[in-house]
């Protein structure tokens, strides 16, 4: 067995994951009722939006006489903003992602990749551009963007704890990150500055599993991270309970927080829920970040 030969066989088992995961993003996708476009709003483009009544400022050549000729109020002819956004995603691909507490639930991995990938879809359908923060790949349109975007998310980091990426923001682009936070907060609170620093809206969404919320832990337990270098026995586990729930709750108020003040958006998503649901709220959210 040459050295290559563990590497080699973890590529080819991430590769066969490829196809399953975009056939289920694509369902999930699909799913949606999103009429031709949804993500409307009014701005420079062909297609008519709305008529609202005249304001100071507008100039008489923005009045649509004919629709105006139907009473006493003049009205202007809105049309539809057509300009491509670019929306950058970051996805927590480290070993605490790979947590599940159920053979019949997703890990967390699973379900960030999934909504991560049901959303690009989503987006480029809508004309949008779709890519990773950092360097690695820039928001593209395209189904070969989709592709690029699958291979990448089925990818593993051996990091105990994801750090969020937020090189090469472009400004004024929307960002979508996702993971169960459970990291360095002070990274998550540099990276949304940053971001916010560019003029950069976006989505954190939290992605934990039930267990993790319920702490159902009692008598002798060995708590170690899925990476290995993280490791607490206790004989009294139901003793830490109430103290980490307290903890997970200061977490998690901390990460609201440091969305309110940067213009973000947070929301906690479990795995035992629907990946439905998650995505119709991760798309309204998108909506109304653009409004």
């Amino acid at each position: 067995m040459t050295p290559l030969t563990p590497l080699r066989a973890r590529a080819e088992e991430q590769a066969a994951l490829l196809p399953p995961l975009l056939a289920r993003a694509e369902h999930l996708a699909g799913n949606m009722l999103l009429g031709e476009h949804g993500r409307r709003r009014s701005g420079m483009g062909d297609d008519f939006w709305q008529y609202r009544p005249v304001q100071p400022g507008d100039s008489r050549r923005m009045i649509d006489w004919r629709r105006s000729a139907r009473g006493d109020t003049q009205f202007v002819r809105e049309r539809e903003w057509q300009i491509a956004q670019s929306v950058m995603l970051w996805v927590d691909q480290a070993a605490s992602m790979r947590f599940t507490s159920n053979k019949n639930l997703p890990e967390k991995a699973d379900r960030a990749r999934l909504l991560a990938l049901a959303v690009a879809i989503l987006l480029v359908r809508g004309g949008e551009r779709v890519g990773l923060t950092g360097t690695l790949l820039p928001p593209r349109r395209g189904n070969n963007q989709i592709l690029r975007l699958a291979e990448i998310f089925a990818q593993d980091d051996d990091a105990d704890y994801g750090v969020p990426e937020a090189r090469a923001m472009i400004p004024q682009a929307r960002a979508v990150f996702l993971s169960d936070f459970m990291g360095d907060l002070d990274a998550v609170r540099e990276a949304l500055t940053k971001a916010a620093d560019r003029g950069v809206r976006g989505i954190l969404l939290q992605i934990l599993d039930p267990s993790e919320e319920a702490f159902p832990f009692q008598g002798r337990t060995i708590f170690e991270s899925i990476g290995g270098t993280v490791s607490h026995e206790t004989l009294k586990a139901g003793e830490l309970r109430d103290r980490y729930l307290k903890r997970l709750e200061r977490r998690k108020a901390a990460l609201a927080d440091l969305c309110t003040a940067t213009g973000w958006q947070f929301h906690t998503h479990h795995t035992s829920d629907s990946a439905q649901v998650a995505l119709l709220w991760l798309w309204q959210a998108l909506n109304r970040g653009t409004a």
